[in-house]
């Protein structure tokens, strides 16, 4: 376990006043312990207490990666298929002395069937969110992270270099978005972050659209959203093309939106919020009349996760400081004709910001 993580999550759970964690398999599970897992049919919850060693409920089948990863031998509570998982549950309840306990539990990954089973076998247990507790953790990136980003963004930014000259009028958006896969994958991905987002002419007015069957047109907006894991960790950017010549009007919004990306990349230093930033690149398209045609935040954190925090909106008022990865990614979309969005890999900076995406923000005609 990466010691200098475990010391700065005892002093945040103190601060934040429970009593300890319990993570399932996921992102926060790998940040701190580096057990890869994944969530099934059989039950894992490691226990971070505040004043104790870990702990660890998991089968036996899977329990050499909590040995790898230092957890004690007598804090390993091992389960088989034969026997089940309910054994483990009740003698880890009762060594850890869980019962008027203040758990912080993972509310966006913890199912039913892991907090039933504890408040089973811990009467009286309490429970609270851990989100605050990690989140204070996995806001400031380390070197080490910046670095698998940067990796992960020179991957796709390559993997998209190598797309454009080969997308033509009539390929269908799925078919493009295969191919933005595999370059990926060949460039060295470890795996793809998300399906890429490959939308075209109207469909390039749902932000979050899904490649469909449909050809690619002249005069469609093309959005292309995309990237990938590369030791661990992601990169996500956006980029709109032009297929053949489109309207002035398209054109036009495309400008406002690389005016609202700069704005918004502009106003990224410490002691800046998401609000600050939120309203830097809003500012932009409301002032030129296009407000209600950008409806999404400005921006997401990046790390172990694609979505994590901090988010870059109104509401959110809490300063940036160094380390802090996000997106700027403003856009404008016109239904039925067309959209537009630039999305940037953003790691704030002692003294400002610092793009981690280079790939051209101009608008760049294919077909």
């Amino acid at each position: 376990m990466n010691t200098n993580r475990l010391n700065r999550l005892t002093k945040q759970i103190l601060a934040h006043g429970v009593d300890g964690i319990a993570l399932v398999p996921g992102p926060n599970m790998v940040y701190l312990s580096g057990i890869h897992s994944h969530v099934s049919e059989r039950p894992i919850v490691l226990f971070y207490p505040a004043d104790d060693d870990p702990a660890i409920i998991i089968p036996n089948l899977e329990a050499m990666k909590a040995r790898a990863a230092g957890i004690p031998e007598a804090r390993i509570f091992g389960w088989s298929d034969d026997d089940g998982y309910t054994g483990a549950f009740q003698k880890a309840c009762a060594r850890l002395e869980l019962s008027d306990y203040l758990l912080g539990v993972e509310a966006l990954h913890m199912r039913v069937l892991e907090l039933e089973l504890l408040q089973r076998y811990a009467p009286g247990l309490k429970i609270t969110h851990a989100e605050p507790v990690m989140s204070a953790l996995r806001l400031v990136k380390d070197a080490s992270e910046l670095a698998a980003m940067e990796k992960a963004i020179d991957v796709a930014q390559k993997a998209i270099e190598q797309l454009i000259p080969t997308i033509k009028v009539g390929m269908t958006e799925k078919q493009v978005a295969v191919k933005l896969t595999q370059l990926q994958m060949d460039g060295g991905a470890d795996s793809i972050a998300f399906g890429p987002i490959v939308s075209a002419g109207p469909n390039s007015a749902s932000p979050h659209a899904v490649p469909t069957e449909r050809p690619l047109q002249n005069g469609d907006l093309l959005v292309i959203d995309w990237g990938c894991y590369v030791d661990g960790y992601p990169s996500d950017i956006t980029r709109t093309f032009a297929v053949g010549q489109i309207e002035p009007e398209l054109q036009h919004i495309h400008d406002l939106v690389r005016q609202a990306n700069e704005a918004g990349k502009k106003a990224s230093r410490p002691g800046a919020t998401g609000r600050d930033v939120d309203r830097a690149a809003r500012g932009v398209i409301d002032s030129a009349g296009y407000g209600n045609y950008f409806f999404h935040r400005t921006g997401h954190g990046l790390g172990l996760e694609v979505h994590e925090p901090p988010f870059i909106m109104e509401n959110n008022t809490e300063p940036l400081t160094a380390g802090n990865v996000f997106t700027v990614e403003p856009g404008i979309y016109l239904t039925g004709r067309g959209g537009v969005r630039i999305e940037d890999d953003v790691v704030i900076t002692p003294d400002g910001h610092r793009s981690l995406t280079t790939f051209p923000r101009e608008l760049i005609t294919i077909g």
